[in-house]
C-alpha cells in the first residue's frame, strides 16, 4: 500500500507506531533496531502490510490489469490507485474528515522530525509542500504524483499515463479495492492485538 493506507492502518492509538509504518520503505534490513520499540513495531507492521498486499488475490487482479502497459511498475501504480479509493471513500472508513486527518498527520511529522531518518525527512518536506495525501483525492493530483514518479525513472515507467487506465477501468479497480481493504483491516487488527 502507499502512504495514506499505511498511515490509516496504523490506527490512532500510537503516534510512534504510525511514524514507523510511514517510514518503513526507507528502512533496510535490521536498521529498524536503531529506533525506539514502538517505531520498530511500525516498521515491521509496514513490511507485513506489504507482504499481505502483494499476496492478496484482489490486489493481484488489479495489478494484472496494469502489467501489459506498465510492467513491473504495475504494483506501485496499484498501490497509488488504492490510496485514491481510500481517499475517495474516506467517510466510509473514518469519522474524522480527511483534511483534518491529513493536517494532524503533517503536524505529527513535524513534531517527531528528529525520529525520522534523513531520507524520510526529505520525503516529508516535499509531501507537505505539495500536499501528497490530499492529492490522492483527484485525478489531477494523481497525475501530478505519477508524473513525478515517472520522472524519477527517467520516464521509462510511463506511470504518468496510468490515470488513463484508472479512468477507463475505475469500476473494476474499485471492485477489487473494497474486499481487499476489508481483509487488510482485519489482518492489521489481528496483528496489532497479538
Amino acid at each position: 500500500m502507499n502512504f495514506l493506507a499505511h498511515i490509516f492502518l496504523s490506527g490512532d492509538d500510537n503516534d510512534l507506531l504510525k511514524i514507523g509504518n510511514f517510514m518503513g520503505d526507507t528502512i533496510r534490513g535490521k536498521q529498524y533496531l536503531d529506533y525506539p520499540q514502538p517505531v520498530q513495531k511500525g516498521i515491521l507492521l509496514h513490511r507485513q502490510i506489504d507482504t499481505f498486499t502483494d499476496a492478496h488475490p484482489r490486489f493481484r487482479t488489479s495489478k494484472k490489469r496494469l502489467v501489459p502497459l506498465y510492467g513491473h511498475y504495475a504494483g506501485v501504480i496499484t498501490d497509488i490507485f488504492y490510496d485514491y479509493f481510500l481517499a475517495k471513500h474516506w467517510q466510509t472508513f473514518s469519522a474524522m474528515p480527511l483534511d483534518t486527518y491529513i493536517t494532524q498527520f503533517y503536524t505529527l511529522l513535524q513534531e517527531k522530525r528528529e525520529i525520522l531518518n534523513t531520507r524520510t525527512q526529505s520525503i516529508v518536506s516535499y509531501m507537505i509542500r505539495d500536499n501528497w495525501l490530499k492529492a490522492y483525492q483527484t485525478f489531477a493530483g494523481l497525475s501530478k504524483i505519477l508524473y513525478q514518479m515517472d520522472r524519477r525513472t527517467g520516464f521509462r515507467s510511463q506511470m504518468q499515463y496510468a490515470t488513463d487506465s484508472l479512468r477507463t477501468e475505475e469500476s473494476f479497480f474499485e471492485q477489487d479495492f473494497f474486499p481487499f481493504f476489508e481483509d487488510i483491516q482485519d489482518f492489521v487488527r489481528q496483528n496489532l492485538n497479538s
